[in-house]
């Protein structure tokens, strides 16, 4: 069976190919993703791996999680599934502020 892990304060530097290599010392990678943004393609700064066998997962988990790489310490841990209905924060691109082609 396979396990699905969260790999977060990843280095922007870091793609697919990048994560895939990381993780493979510890067992078959199935899938790696950095989540990047829609405008831009550039990262988010976290992805996720999934290990084909559980155990490899674990002993990726303990091994990896606050590792350094690049001058950060990553954090590993199994990913949860995304909660249906669950409040998110608001983003801060939008909310109170002036429009700026406003005339006074």
């Amino acid at each position: 069976m396979s396990k699905k892990l969260y790999v977060g304060n990843l280095p922007y530097s870091i793609n697919n190919d990048k994560l895939k290599e990381l993780f493979a010392a510890y067992g078959e990678v199935v899938e790696a993703t950095v989540i990047s943004f829609k405008d831009t393609g550039k990262s988010k700064g976290f992805g996720f791996v999934t290990l084909a066998d559980d155990a490899q997962a674990d002993k990726a988990i303990q091994e990896m999680n606050g590792k350094d790489i690049e001058g950060r310490q990553l954090v590993v841990n199994e990913a949860r599934p995304m909660e249906e209905n669950a409040p998110r924060r608001p983003r801060r691109d939008f909310g109170e502020r002036r429009s700026f082609n406003r005339r006074y």
